[in-house]
């Protein structure tokens, strides 16, 4: 019996199996959260200053001859800069043991690691559960993680790394030639017109108000989203994504006093919306159509 049949004839372990992992692939995303933008700062820093002919500082000449990616350095506490072994590493279980504290220093950890290791096992298990042993399940899982990611991302930071979303937007269309989600013609048109959609909007803001209402990378992301699971998906994604966006946003200026002239990073709602579309999509369409006798 093979790996693959036998995750087809028990699906308990399947979804044990993809939680776990979620669990691991969780911890890897708290990884990319934090270095990502900090690589893409060093990298705009040194294009900046060899684009306009200007030396490094001492200190950011150091920096640049240092190691810096997903992979290298080890983990340490920001801190004392401890490092953290593989026991102090465990998803969930050694922030529980460490009380959610340093080892060495004591300085508290944030809760927000076990949070997204928690989630991105969730989420992972509820795709699982969705799509059984079989190719979709595969790419649902990437397709969740690469959207923890740029959610937590663009929350942080206000960006949308194009090292995400153009790789997802082209996996979404290669896949599509399978087809895995949806048809070739559906992945092109949903790409093209998710971009479309939101430049228009950005264009129209601008034009009336005089200021850059979202980022690029939203309309990146939303042509990923078109691409993944086609254009017919387009309409429920943005209507979910505003209402989300909208009510968070809400509750942020009556709950914890947000500015109302501060921006409010779209990307996670795109995401939110995204996940949403691929897991129940069609049911919410199809009861929607229902509902009004079509």
């Amino acid at each position: 019996m093979t790996l693959f049949s036998l995750l087809q004839s028990n699906p308990t372990l399947l979804v044990s199996l993809c939680s776990i992992l979620g669990l691991f692939v969780g911890s890897f995303l708290n990884v990319v959260v934090y270095r990502l933008p900090l690589m893409m700062e060093a990298t705009w820093r040194k294009e900046c200053h060899e684009f306009l002919e200007l030396e490094l500082s001492s200190k950011d000449a150091e920096k640049d001859k240092e190691t810096f990616n997903l992979m290298v350095p080890r983990s340490a506490c920001p801190s004392c800069g401890n490092m953290i072994t593989a026991w102090q590493n465990i998803p969930v279980i050694s922030w529980l043991l460490l009380r959610g504290k340093c080892a060495n220093c004591k300085h508290p950890i944030s809760a927000e690691y076990p949070i997204v290791e928690l989630l991105t096992a969730l989420l992972s298990l509820a795709v699982a559960m969705k799509f059984g042993a079989s190719i979709q399940l595969v790419f649902a899982l990437l397709f969740t993680w690469a959207l923890i990611s740029l959610a937590l991302i663009d929350f942080h930071t206000t960006l949308l790394p194009d090292s995400i979303t153009l790789p997802l937007l082209w996996l979404g269309l290669l896949i599509s030639l399978a087809p895995v989600f949806v048809n070739a013609p559906d992945a092109i048109v949903g790409a093209a017109a998710g971009y479309m959609i939101l430049w228009i909007v950005f264009q129209a803001f601008k034009l009336i108000t005089g200021k850059e209402g979202m980022g690029f990378g939203d309309f990146k992301l939303l042509a990923a989203l078109g691409a993944w699971l086609g254009w017919a998906k387009l309409p429920l994604i943005i209507l979910l994504s505003s209402l989300t966006g909208a009510i968070i946003g809400i509750m942020m200026m009556v709950l914890f006093k947000h500015q109302r002239n501060k921006p409010i990073p779209f990307g996670p709602y795109l995401a939110i919306a995204g996940w949403i579309a691929l897991m129940w999509g069609d049911q919410i369409v199809a009861t929607y159509t229902a509902s009004m006798g079509m």
